[in-house]
């Protein structure tokens, strides 16, 4: 035998080698599934909590302010008819006492009078109210897919609801979302 019978056989000898090898991966990648069977799916959400200003308008009931402090009106008016009482009873020197104590207890008692009104005097005013508050909200965020790949099961998370398979490239299970027909 030549050499270049010997490097012909050993070239033909690696080739055979390299066909046999790419025949196996082939024949492989062929017998390997082309999609998972999707067993169930679950969807995933996310609670958000945003803060929200809620106003209402509520009726407040407030003491009037007050126009005569010292309740000048109810004691001039309260003494002036005590005095005037007053000077109906008794006679002489006791009556200007009378007067006296007439005016004195009627200045006295109309002060009064005019304090219990002004306490009793209110006034109704609308006034707008606010507090914050916490509104809760749910967004979806995936799907948790369990499948089966002939015996063998397993769980993903996709961003799109999928059909009844998912496909397989390399053995995996593919969670690239569909490209949509345009």
């Amino acid at each position: 035998m030549d050499k270049s019978m010997i490097k012909g056989m050993a070239v033909g000898g690696v080739a055979m080698v390299m066909l046999g090898a790419g025949a196996v991966t082939g024949y492989q990648k062929m017998s390997q599934p082309k999609v998972a069977e999707v067993v169930a799916v679950k969807e995933v959400m996310e609670t958000t909590t945003t803060p929200r200003e809620h106003c209402e308008n509520v009726q407040v009931q407030r003491q009037a302010p007050v126009k005569d402090e010292n309740r000048l009106l109810g004691s001039v008016g309260g003494a002036v008819i005590g005095g005037v009482l007053g000077h109906q009873v008794g006679g002489g020197s006791g009556k200007k006492i009378a007067t006296v104590a007439g005016a004195a207890a009627g200045g006295y008692a109309g002060n009064q009078v005019q304090k219990n009104m002004q306490e009793k005097d209110v006034e109704t005013k609308t006034e707008q109210r606010c507090k914050t508050v916490q509104e809760k909200s749910k967004k979806l965020v995936g799907y948790d897919v369990s499948y089966r790949i002939g015996s063998q099961t397993g769980e993903v998370r996709t961003s799109f609801r999928p059909g009844a398979t998912l496909p397989v490239k390399d053995g995996q299970v593919d969670t690239t979302p569909p490209q949509s027909a345009s």
